[in-house]
């Protein structure tokens, strides 16, 4: 089974509603131009602030999950009839927290809301303190059936935990969408892509993350990796859509010829009272 995805990697304002009418052009080229079943936008889409924004103007920004941007993004689905992965900046119950999630939507071409995630590993690392201002999610991402496969699903940083790829793998993903705002840095560009090559060939999975672009702060080059490791597109440090076509056939060749997944031996993967 082969279907076709688009990653939009955009630049996100702190303006929503200019945020999603960027999103209704890229959603309706997506369709029109490259036939997208899927599209998938970076992480917090919804509105990025500077980092030095006064902390009220971004807590006033967030809404929950039937607020304006989502119902606009599922507006899209519907017209376009396509699956949209986005983030967003979700408003928690208790507002004295003074703190957001970071929320991932999933949402079916008939405009349906399928799941959400709240990003639970926070980046407090290389400076930056995520945990100031947002608050984590308690549970991991729990793959979904889709037309396209089993997809699972984290949020950036969270590559860098090969426990979640993992967990993700063993609850039968095929596929992993990891929408991103993977920040500039020495060597980040390295470990971006070392990290995502690495999480498709230990776990045989399909890769896919569309990460956030900026002139100073986010380094774009969105990719999809396939079970072998093979980079299957990659994006540049520009505003682009990014198609690529996944065939799940290559996902059952990777696995017959490389069975890792049945070679495991969870038993030994324990130390006293320490969970691995």
């Amino acid at each position: 089974m082969a279907f076709q995805l688009v990653m939009a990697q955009l630049v996100s304002s702190d303006d929503k509603k200019a945020n999603l009418k960027k999103a209704g052009k890229a959603v309706k080229d997506s369709k029109e131009i490259h036939r997208a079943d899927l599209v998938i936008f970076p992480e917090v889409f919804m509105s990025h602030f500077p980092i030095g924004t006064p902390k009220d103007i971004s807590l006033n920004d967030a809404e929950d999950i039937n607020g304006p941007f989502v119902t606009g993004m599922r507006d899209l689905a519907r017209e376009h009839g396509i699956w949209i992965i986005f983030g967003m900046r979700e408003a928690t119950e208790d507002k004295k927290e003074e703190k957001v999630h970071n929320t991932v939507v999933v949402v079916d071409d008939k405009g349906s809301l399928v799941t959400t995630y709240r990003k639970t590993h926070l980046f407090d690392a290389f400076g930056y303190n995520e945990s100031k201002n947002i608050k984590p999610g308690n549970e991991l991402f729990k793959p979904i059936s889709t037309p396209f496969g089993k997809i699972g699903l984290f949020v950036c940083y969270e590559l860098r935990f090969p426990e979640i790829a993992r967990y993700q793998a063993m609850m039968g993903a095929d596929i992993i969408v990891v929408p991103s705002g993977w920040v500039k840095g020495p060597l980040k560009e390295l470990h971006w892509k070392s990290l995502m090559t690495a999480r498709a060939i230990e776990n045989t999975v399909f890769m896919v993350a569309c990460n956030k672009l900026s002139d100073n702060f986010f380094i774009g080059q969105s990719l999809v990796v396939d079970p072998m490791g093979v980079t299957i597109v990659a994006g540049d440090e520009t505003e682009c859509l990014i198609p690529c076509r996944i065939d799940l056939q290559r996902l059952e060749k990777v696995r017959n010829k490389l069975p890792s997944h049945l070679h495991r031996k969870p038993e030994l993967y324990t130390i006293d009272q320490v969970k691995v």
